[in-house]
C-alpha cells in the first residue's frame, strides 16, 4: 500500500490531482467513486471529505482536499520534482498567486458565464472579474512562456493548464491565440499522457 491515496472520480476535477501526482511520481494507490451512483454522499466517504465531492487525498493518515491546496502540498512534499518556487525565493508569492488564481477566479467566473445570474453581481462585490478579462491576464502570463513562471514548469501549470484546457474545451473560456500552444505543451508532457491514459482506462473509453 502506497503512502498516498487519491480519492478520484472520472471525469471530474480530480483529474487534476492524477496528473500531479504523475508529476511527481511518487507511488499512489486510487479509491474510485461512482458518483452516478452517489458514493460520494456515503457516511464512509464524508467522513474523507464532508462536502461529498472529489478530489481528495490520503497522505500518511492526513486527508487534504481542494485541489490548488493538494497540489500546492504535493509540490512542497516532493520538492525533487521541482514543482514549486521555495519559499527562500521571492518569486514564490506570484508562484502562489497563479495557484489559487484558478479556485479564486477563472472557476467563478466560468460558472457565471455557464449559469448566468438574472442580475450579473457588480465587480466590486465579488472577488474575480468576468472571463473575459481573466482570460486576457492568463494569456498576457503565458505567452512570455513557455511557463506561468518562465522556463520553470510547476504546480501552478497544472492547475491552471487543467483549467484552461478543460474551459477552452467546452467554449467556457474565451479562446485565445497564446491558448493551443500552451495546452499543446501541457498536453505533451509525459505525466499528462499517463494521467490521461489510466482515467480512460478507468473510464473503459
Amino acid at each position: 500500500m502506497a503512502d498516498l491515496t487519491l480519492f478520484h472520480a472520472v471525469p471530474s476535477r480530480s483529474a487534476t490531482v492524477r496528473w500531479m501526482l504523475e508529476e511527481v511520481g511518487a507511488p499512489y494507490d486510487v479509491h474510485l467513486l461512482k458518483l452516478s451512483e452517489g458514493e460520494q454522499q456515503k457516511p464512509d466517504y464524508l467522513a474523507i471529505n464532508p462536502q461529498g465531492k472529489v478530489p481528495a487525498l490520503k497522505h500518511k493518515g492526513v486527508v487534504i482536499t481542494e485541489v490548488a491546496a493538494i497540489c500546492a502540498y504535493l509540490a512542497d512534499a516532493f520538492p525533487d520534482a521541482k514543482l514549486a518556487v521555495p519559499a527562500s525565493d521571492p518569486r514564490r508569492g506570484v508562484y502562489l498567486q497563479w495557484l489559487f488564481f484558478g479556485p479564486s477566479c477563472i472557476e467563478p467566473a466560468i460558472s457565471d458565464r455557464a449559469f448566468p445570474r438574472k442580475d450579473p453581481a457588480r465587480a466590486a462585490a465579488v472577488g474575480y472579474r468576468d472571463i473575459d478579462t481573466l482570460a486576457d491576464i492568463v494569456a498576457k502570463a503565458v505567452a512570455k512562456g513557455p511557463y506561468l513562471m518562465g522556463e520553470q514548469f510547476t504546480a501552478a501549470d497544472v492547475v491552471i493548464g487543467s483549467g484552461i484546457r478543460w474551459g477552452t474545451m467546452f467554449k467556457l473560456i474565451p479562446e485565445r491565440p497564446e491558448f493551443k500552444p500552451y495546452v499543446e505543451r501541457l498536453a505533451a508532457r509525459p505525466a499528462s499522457q499517463r494521467a490521461d491514459a489510466k482515467d480512460k482506462q478507468l473510464s473503459g473509453a
